[in-house]
């Protein structure tokens, strides 16, 4: 179960809500975004901060001021990496990491280049969106190269916002600062074929097991 969390953001942006899922033998907390086209109560939001749970591993998803109000059209860079930072000074005092899905990974990422997040450890990134539909480039990772903290890349081989390709040059050329999970067969969203033989739930299982193990690892 969650509890409902608000977010104070700045005083011309206002508050955002969150939901905090905070288990008793937590080890760390997530404190998680969502996406461009979604909230944080879409499914995969719900599922991977419940997997996540289960492994000892506490999130906070919470929304972006757009959302929030209602709005379709995301916000301004400025506005979203202000989110992610009143997310993390929100988040409870356990080993923090931060991220998201898709673009709230990538916006977390920026934010963490802009300006180290307190008491943030690693990254993880669910989906990164390295480039538009079909349109490959590598132009949104070049502020990686300014985040010193470790990160966590969770990549599907199907994802048209992310060719492989191009992502994992990006990758290493970061160093033993990131790692790269891949989601074979998996589009933008970690859904797979019925052919792959897995279900939604084993993938999820999947995410979350390297989520947890990497944790453990980084935090150790």
């Amino acid at each position: 179960m969650f509890r409902p969390v608000t977010i104070p953001v700045s005083d011309s942006v206002g508050r955002v809500s969150g939901r905090l899922i905070l288990p008793s033998d937590a080890t760390c907390l997530y404190v998680l975004a969502h996406g461009a086209g979604a909230g944080m109560d879409h499914p995969f939001m719900e599922a991977i901060a419940d997997a996540l749970g289960e492994r000892a591993v506490g999130t906070l998803r919470y929304q972006f001021p757009y959302t929030e109000a209602g709005r379709r059209r995301p916000d301004g860079p400025p506005v979203l990496t202000a989110t992610v930072r009143a997310a993390v000074a929100a988040a409870p005092g356990l080993p923090l990491l931060a991220g998201g899905k898709s673009m709230g990974g990538r916006m977390t990422s920026q934010a963490q280049a802009d300006g180290p997040l307190d008491g943030v450890r690693g990254l993880v990134l669910l989906g990164f969106p390295l480039h538009a539909p079909n349109r490959p480039s590598t132009g949104r990772a070049d502020h990686l190269a300014q985040v010193a903290i470790p990160m966590l890349f969770l990549q599907g081989t199907r994802d048209a916002l992310a060719d492989l390709a191009l992502l994992r040059p990006v990758v290493e050329a970061l160093g033993n600062r990131a790692q790269m999970h891949v989601v074979e067969d998996g589009d933008h969203s970690f859904k797979v074929p019925k052919r792959s033989g897995r279900s939604a739930a084993l993938v999820m299982a999947d995410l979350a097991d390297t989520v947890a193990g990497w944790a453990r690892e980084i935090l150790t």
